[in-house]
């Protein structure tokens, strides 16, 4: 008896089961700040928006399982590899189709933007079928699953997995949050819109930036993104809106000012329906690599809303997070929960931990 209330103890103090589901990709990006049109070589990682999620939520200690589909050859081990190797478990992955999807990345500086080319058609998951997952096996004990806009995006195939997996989660019990991510290379706003609108019914936790909002479900804040203004209260009549047509439990966006690629304000706000909360502003001067920020905050604020106190606590915790994400290069966010708290406490310092 002993070993079995013992054995519950443990269980209890485990982290949660977390899925996400999406496409990983291989990304190919220039050495430093040099040009495509430079370059002789590129620098090889792997990501992607729900992969890059799952990765850091697999250093704050949860179970995390990562679906999606990818060739059996060598190229398609790699992906797999590279999520292994952060602790993401692999075991709901499909295997084959004919080949991983790309994105070259080519990285700014100052007033120059960075540039994303894709090459992803006809990626694995851009092509796998609903006979490929067993999504309420894969749901079976949950407690979260996390998409995001730009799986619905890569294929109409890709959309039709997003809205099984979604039914599959409310049958089940599980927490559904979706960070809206538009990508216009990837579609239209009129074509997600007729996409993403329908799947806001399965959707808990709503996430997303002004740009997001507008493009995927047409409400649009009183905020000069562009222009490096972002004033917090624009967002408010928007949350509420979204929050009221949609039935959201939160709505939370991060608020970026963008002095230059190098040098960014990074805040955020979440709603409950009843309250709003405005984040500390972290002054992000340089920023070493900007891809991923938006997914380490994802990451963030599940694992803040699943194991803090109040919206407030999960939210510092998620922009302290996305915050320390833009000094690591590549997609993920290689932090522990523990050097995300001394942010969030306070500690901006950077100085030497001996």
């Amino acid at each position: 008896m002993r070993i079995f209330v013992g054995y519950n103890k443990y269980k209890r103090n485990m982290g949660k089961k977390i899925v996400t589901m999406g496409e990983i990709m291989l990304r190919l990006s220039t050495p430093g700040n040099t040009r495509f049109v430079q370059s002789d070589v590129f620098d090889v990682v792997y990501g992607g928006g729900e992969a890059n999620v799952a990765v850091s939520c697999a250093n704050y200690g949860h179970d995390a399982y990562f679906v999606t589909k990818l060739p059996k050859h060598e190229i398609g081990q790699a992906a797999v590899n590279s999520l292994r190797k952060f602790g993401v478990k692999t075991d709901y992955i499909a295997r084959g189709g004919d080949r991983v999807g790309i994105y070259y990345l080519e990285t700014g500086a100052s007033m120059r933007p960075s540039k994303v080319i894709y090459d992803r058609a006809h990626s694995a998951i851009a092509e796998a079928d609903p006979s490929d997952f067993d999504f309420d096996f894969i749901m079976r004990g949950a407690d979260w699953f996390h998409w995001s806009g730009i799986t619905p995006a890569i294929s109409d195939k890709a959309a039709h997995l997003v809205k099984l997996a979604c039914e599959a989660a409310k049958r089940n019990g599980v927490t559904v949050s979706c960070d809206l991510n538009f990508r216009k290379k990837l579609w239209t706003k009129e074509k997600a819109q007729s996409v993403m609108k329908p799947l806001m019914q399965y959707v808990d936790v709503c996430i997303g930036n002004e740009e997001d909002a507008e493009l995927c479900l047409g409400f649009k804040p009183q905020a000069d993104v562009t222009g490096g203004k972002t004033d917090a209260e624009g967002y408010k009549g928007i949350f509420e809106a979204m929050a009221h047509e949609y039935g959201f439990k939160y709505v939370a966006s991060t608020l970026r000012e963008s002095f230059s690629a190098t040098h960014n304000g990074w805040k955020a706000m979440i709603y409950d329906g009843k309250e709003f909360y405005e984040s500390k502003r972290y002054d992000i001067n340089p920023i070493v690599d900007r891809v991923g920020g938006g997914d380490s905050f994802s990451g963030g604020l599940i694992h803040g809303l699943l194991t803090k106190t109040t919206q407030g606590e999960a939210l510092e915790f998620a922009v302290a997070a996305s915050a320390l994400k833009h000094t690591i290069n590549g997609d993920v966010n290689m932090v522990s929960a523990e050097e995300v708290e001394a942010l969030a406490g306070g500690d901006a310092s950077g100085r030497v931990q001996r």
